[in-house]
């Protein structure tokens, strides 16, 4: 596995966007303690070397892998089964900033439509800390705020789309409450939309890579995370251009997300998202001196650890299944999709299958949904999928009813 130091770096970015001169000048811009291997043509690092820093409270195990990693609490998980690979106080309460706005977009996703027109509230224009400068009054697109969201931290985006949805933030944040337990971060209390400082708003790390893998599951979340840079109409601004504050798209191999995060209260946090050979990774540091180099640390080390184990394959059958009232043909049953898990190297079979099955009836068309092939490991449900006829029944007629019945009461 490849060893990280710390380091200052300056980007030279070669496309010209609205900060630069008209004669191409590069846009430079300071960020500290980089990957020390570009993963982009444009990308042009110039490094120099930064000490580890003394962290002041922060105890950290000698049997602890990754000894130089600056996060008080970090974690690194499978996003399709939820297994941890590597962990930190992964379950210490802690603020997560804008990390927050994670919750928020999926919220959006599921309770609203990217053409929505959103009006803006004098409350959300007032909203503080980094903002969209959005205006009272004005009508802006749901699919815009959620990218300027996700890409610029806009926390006056964030009030709107919870006014938009819920009414009034408050409400909101009780459905991000209720959702991240739902989805089983249930160390996780939400008192708003966007993570500014609040003693009743909080996660923990585990918490957060759950809310990110169940997010990675929600159509359009991905598009949205993983999006560099974005042209769109603004009302005050007709070629508004935005570039992702999150490094980590333009700084590690196959990263497809997700946020980054800072108060002074909560520190420096960043949820990262990563794919490789199948395997969708989800990294979270919090509090976090040098949150990059941590979160290539803790991606790497995840996809050293593991391999891809294909537990079923889309069409493969995986039994048979009984059908009332049909002509006595058992129905096979196939996956409707390939489930891919990651396994941790060197161990055995890790996960269990089990078949759900429904009660079924003759008639049954190839193709519908009988049941699922539920995954499980250490006996938790991790994934599923539905299980598909893989023939048509047709329904028994009356006189080979009345024969059976006839025959069977002869063998009796």
């Amino acid at each position: 596995m490849r060893e990280y130091k710390e380091f200052e770096f300056r980007l030279k970015q070669r496309r010209i966007g609205r900060l630069l001169l008209a004669g191409g000048l590069a846009l430079a811009f300071f960020v500290p303690q980089i990957a020390a291997t570009p993963v982009q043509a444009e990308a042009v690092y110039d490094i120099k070397e930064m000490p580890r820093p003394d962290i002041p409270g922060l105890v950290i195990s000698p049997d602890d892998p990754l000894q130089n990693l600056t996060a008080r609490s970090a974690v690194v998980i499978d996003a399709a089964s939820g297994q941890v690979i590597y962990e930190r106080n992964k379950d210490e309460r802690r603020f997560p900033a804008s990390t927050t706005k994670i919750m928020t977009l999926i919220l959006a996703l599921e309770h609203s439509n990217m053409d929505d027109m959103v009006t803006v509230s004098s409350n959300a224009a007032g909203t503080e800390g980094s903002t969209l400068w959005l205006e009272a009054g004005e009508k802006i697109r749901m699919g815009d705020l959620l990218y300027g969201m996700m890409m610029h931290s806009g926390n006056d985006a964030t009030v709107a789309v919870a006014e938009h949805i819920a009414g009034s933030v408050d409400k909101f944040a009780a459905m991000m409450t209720a959702k991240a337990h739902e989805i089983g971060a249930v160390n996780t209390n939400f008192a708003n939309a966007n993570g500014l400082p609040r003693e009743d708003h909080y996660t923990t790390a585990y918490d957060l890579a759950k809310i990110t893998a169940y997010g990675y599951r929600v159509p359009g979340f991905e598009q949205i995370v993983s999006t560099k840079e974005i042209d769109f109409d603004w009302v005050k601004d007709p070629s508004h251009h935005l570039r992702n504050e999150n490094q980590m798209l333009w700084l590690y191999r196959g990263a497809n997300g997700v946020k980054t995060g800072y108060t002074d209260a909560a520190g420096r946090c960043l949820v990262s998202g990563a794919k490789k050979d199948g395997l969708q990774l989800v990294a979270v540091v919090l509090d976090s001196v040098y949150m990059w180099n941590d979160s290539i640390k803790l991606l790497d080390y995840g996809f050293a650890h593991v391999e891809p184990d294909t537990i079923v394959k889309e069409g493969d059958t995986v039994g048979y299944a009984n059908v009332a009232g049909g002509t006595g043909r058992k129905l096979p049953l196939k996956a409707a999709e390939t489930l891919t898990l990651a396994k941790l190297k060197g161990e055995g079979e890790a996960y269990k299958t089990r078949i759900e099955a429904d009660d079924l009836r003759a008639p049954i068309k190839e193709g519908d949904t009988v049941g699922r092939l539920v995954v499980e490991l250490d006996g938790k449900e991790v994934a599923s999928t539905d299980l598909l006829a893989g023939a048509d029944i047709t329904r028994r007629s009356f006189f080979l009813t009345v024969w059976n019945f006839l025959r069977s009461l002869v063998k009796g």
